[in-house]
């Protein structure tokens, strides 16, 4: 844990690093001049080990669904998006669900979109907060911290709320959606998808934040999209970017399935658009997956902010401009 903090204190930026083009009439793309780019804000890798810190920490009993140790940290989250200026969706950011005998909220906050026709579709961002809890004890340890899985995805979005209030400029409507029960068998992001397609929600894109804690090896992008040829998503994010590839196919991802594994999958079956999951960990880089090291000692706090830096262009680009695409033929 001081050696995150350690990490991070020494890694808080003081530029921007990545920029997203705006043309003259308000839109965001390719065929816009050099003068008229937006300059983004970028992430509190501080911030962002604090969030990983309380999200992971004993007191919280390793996040199973249906615990006292859940119920804090979605209060905590419900108090993080309230500390932002974010709105909550619905009027509560508390969206309760109960399914099977599972009972869990997913917490949602809202930004509105600013523009008359494009405020009239969304785009989620999203991660799972849930974990495993109590397990058998190693070394006398027996919690699950759930660090890297998903205390990092969770504090990944967290990071992007803050810059999208930031930016104070989204033509589309721009859901955070922390989703409970994935561990339970993506309990939380289904029962999510199907309320918003019950109320009319036109979600246009969904992207999800998994497991980012840690640097990919000897890899030419930064992350990983599952899914990759379901959709452009990929391309937007790298085309959004200079002098950095943000992300690519992983291989070993596809083989795994990891496309339908995770909360982005609830949203592409509900509304069949780009929905996909982002991650770093990429089968070589993590030794504790549902084990009791997964602890905030193993988490980079430097590496977090640096995907959240990367991908906020291509986000903003989703919220705003047009060009993303389903692919007529996706093999995953």
């Amino acid at each position: 844990m001081k050696n995150l903090f350690l990490v991070a204190i020494a890694a808080i930026t003081l530029a921007s690093c990545g920029t997203t083009k705006r043309s003259d009439n308000g839109s965001m793309g390719s065929g816009s001049t050099k003068e008229n780019r937006i300059v983004l804000p970028v992430s509190n890798p501080t911030q962002i080990a604090i969030d990983v810190q309380y999200l992971a920490s004993d007191e919280l009993m390793g996040r199973e669904t249906g615990t006292e140790g859940i119920d804090k940290a979605a209060a905590y989250l419900a108090d993080r998006f309230e500390a932002l200026g974010i709105a909550p969706y619905n009027e509560e950011y508390m969206q309760p669900f109960t399914t099977d005998g599972i009972s869990g909220n997913n917490v949602v906050a809202v930004m509105p979109g600013n523009d008359k026709e494009l405020m009239k579709e969304t785009i989620v961002i999203g991660a799972h907060y849930d974990h495993i809890g109590i397990i058998q004890a190693v070394a006398g340890d027996s919690i699950a911290n759930g660090a890297n899985d998903n205390a990092t995805g969770t504090a990944s979005v967290l990071a992007i709320a803050e810059l999208f209030k930031k930016l104070d400029f989204n033509r589309r409507k721009v859901v955070f959606a922390l989703f409970s029960a994935e561990e339970k068998g993506l309990v939380g992001s289904r029962q999510l998808a199907a309320q918003m397609k019950a109320s009319g929600e036109n979600v246009v894109a969904m992207i999800n934040y998994e497991m980012t804690g840690t640097p990919m090896l000897d890899k030419p992008y930064i992350a990983y999209l599952t899914g990759y040829d379901t959709s452009n998503m990929g391309e937007i994010f790298n085309q959004e970017n200079k002098d950095r590839v943000v992300t690519g196919k992983l291989e070993a991802a596809a083989q795994m399935n990891l496309f339908m594994r995770s909360d982005n999958y609830g949203f592409y079956q509900e509304f069949n658009v780009p929905s996909q999951t982002l991650s770093t960990f990429d089968f070589t880089n993590f030794d504790h997956y549902h084990k009791v090291g997964d602890e905030i000692s193993g988490i980079n706090a430097q590496h977090m902010s640096k995907v959240v830096d990367a991908t906020l262009p291509g986000l903003f680009f989703l919220a705003n401009d047009n060009g993303l695409k389903m692919n007529p033929i996706p093999n995953e």
